[in-house]
């Protein structure tokens, strides 16, 4: 069967990682076409990522004429759970378009997961709930064979005379090392390479070593994997990234797994297969704190290449930590940010405001862990309530017209906060300018110290105060005249 293959995020359309230029390819989409090659179909792609708008796939189904369309998002990138409206938006574009040539559509996403009635409603023959590469390879053999049972596939959801029908849940792969290799040949991979050298200097790519999560945070959703958590052995990994280096040279990879090097046994064997194999790369991986403080697993995996770590630190209060059922300390954060530190590893946290309960006191308590720990990155949002998750279910009742964010700039606080939608979108700049202050003051007084350590990076953080303390200030002041409106 000839099958057409595409995905529905648009870095075009998202103007904050537009500007931000650090793309990656669609991952989950790569190793779902290599499943279908694999699996004997004839399968084409059309990476929508550079593209400016889903136009680009009318004209690749004119020129390729296949028999079907998959849309098939990338389900490691939080890009893509984030659900954006405008990227569903062109993904029921493609639809159209597919529909009006005559071809049956497949998609599998996590916003087809959390809304398959309005994708199917809008013109879909199926979305594929949960991990999509077994389930797409068998759908697309029963209609290469015209099997009239298709819809009972285990996996999918269908629309017959208007009522909605799931079948058996797809059990999970759990030997992913079965899982052929993402077919990186398929995608031209020149315009990401062209625009991270250009704007970063290096070219960076992406690989996953695991799937799922075992933990349960209250505003985590789960569509495609659920709890359940596999990994690839550390002999794949090192396998993958001999292959990138080796064929594409890359400088640099993020692992974009959920949590990565969760077991201490797995990251010591990864550690020493790196170092057999004599690789050098650098990487960036998404861990916990508690998981990073288990054994050895931070020293390991600074000696495999760590260089950034991103911990989900959410809050500095416990009382919000506990409520969002982290099941971590605020403690084990101050510890394993230390510890990553004394390991000269880059930290970098991601920030979550506005979650129930969360007060002023709660909030200063988060600044205050930023400005003790002084990471070398964050990142600020606001809780975004999706489908399927405590949380969502929690306020689900305060949503009205707005379900998900237009783009990942959005920062719309969609329920009832503390405070009303614009503190927070204040929040998040006073947030970062405090952060930058101190960062500078902390340049100044290096320079201080050690003169004969001066660089440009110190250099432009020190000068920096001049902006950025006074612009706190005065956000300081906006944010105290928007806690009384």
């Amino acid at each position: 069967m000839k099958l057409h293959v595409t995905h529905s995020y648009f870095l075009r359309l998202d103007p904050k990682q537009w500007k931000t230029a650090k793309p990656y390819p669609p991952l989950g989409t790569l190793y779902a076409l290599a499943s279908l090659r694999q699996r004997g179909h004839d399968v084409t792609f059309t990476d929508t990522m550079f593209a400016e708008g889903p136009e680009v796939v009318a004209v690749a189904l004119d020129q390729e004429k296949p028999d079907a369309l998959v849309i098939y998002d990338d389900s490691f990138n939080w890009l893509t759970k984030m659900c954006l409206s405008t990227m569903q938006e062109a993904a029921f574009a493609m639809i159209d378009m597919a529909r009006e040539r005559g071809l049956r559509v497949v998609i599998c996403s996590s916003d087809a997961s959390d809304h398959r009635e309005r994708y199917l409603a809008r013109g879909a023959d199926a979305v594929i709930l949960g991990e999509g590469e077994v389930t797409l390879s068998e759908l697309a053999d029963a209609w290469q064979h015209e099997a009239p049972e298709w819809s009972a596939l285990p996996g999918l959801a269908t629309m017959a005379g208007g009522t909605l029908e799931l079948s058996e849940p797809r059990p999970k792969i759990r030997d992913l090392d079965e899982l052929p290799r993402p077919a990186w040949d398929l995608i031209d991979l020149a315009p990401y390479e062209k625009m991270w050298r250009q704007t970063h200097g290096r070219w960076s790519l992406n690989l996953v070593s695991s799937r799922g999560c075992p933990y349960a945070c209250s505003w985590c959703a789960k569509p495609i994997w659920g709890n359940q958590y596999a990994v690839h052995s550390p002999e794949r990994m090192i396998s993958d990234l001999h292959h990138l280096k080796t064929r594409y040279a890359v400088d640099h990879i993020w692992f974009c797994d959920d949590i990565f090097g969760l077991k201490p046994e797995w990251a010591g064997r990864f550690a020493d297969g790196i170092a057999a194999a004599g690789i050098d790369i650098r990487f960036m991986i998404q861990t916990r704190a508690d998981s990073l403080l288990r054994g050895d697993v931070a020293a390991d995996l600074a000696r495999a290449g760590l260089e950034t770590a991103w911990l989900g630190a959410e809050s500095g209060s416990q009382k919000i930590v506990d409520a969002m059922n982290k099941g971590v300390t605020v403690g084990q954060i101050y510890d394993a940010v230390r510890l990553l530190q004394a390991l000269d590893v880059r930290v970098a946290l991601f920030l979550q405001f506005g979650y129930l309960g969360e007060t002023r006191e709660d909030i200063d308590l988060t600044i205050r862990m930023v400005t003790d720990l002084l990471p070398d990155e964050i990142g600020v949002s606001v809780s975004y309530p999706l489908p399927g998750t405590p949380f969502y279910d929690q306020v689900a009742s305060q949503l009205e017209g707005k379900t998900n964010w237009t783009d990942s700039d959005d920062l719309a606080l969609m329920y009832r906060g503390t405070y009303q939608p614009a503190y927070y979108r204040r929040l998040h700049r006073y947030v970062h300018k405090v952060f930058q202050t101190h960062r500078g003051w902390r340049a100044v007084k290096d320079l201080v110290r050690a003169p004969w350590r001066f660089n440009r990076g110190k250099a432009r953080s020190a000068l920096a105060v001049l902006y950025y303390l006074p612009a706190a200030i005065l956000d300081r002041a906006r944010l105290r005249l928007l806690e009384r409106a």
